[in-house]
């Protein structure tokens, strides 16, 4: 089983951060409404930057790593995926 850890872009253009091991479900379910309190109010979402992670410890944490970031630093790791895939170990 392989964990993401994931960036969303939201309809009131504000980051959302999570972490899974099914991103399409994942994806469906924020756009349903169904996933996070957060997303259900700032729908739809936009699958912005992903991390694939060795296990769901490493997930967790890259995902408190991310949330502890600025939004710049954040829009900076969106824009530097363009270059390549980042992996969290």
């Amino acid at each position: 089983m392989s964990w993401v850890c994931y960036l969303l872009y939201c309809a009131d253009e504000t980051l959302y951060c999570g972490i899974t091991n099914d991103l399409d479900k994942r994806i469906a379910a924020h756009n349903a409404g169904t996933a996070a309190k957060y997303t259900r109010a700032r729908g739809p979402v936009r699958l912005t930057y992903t991390e694939d992670c060795v296990d769901r410890s490493a997930a967790s944490k890259r995902e408190m790593a991310i949330k502890k970031l600025t939004r710049e630093a954040k829009l900076a790791l969106i824009q530097s995926q363009l270059a390549g895939v980042s992996t969290c170990r």
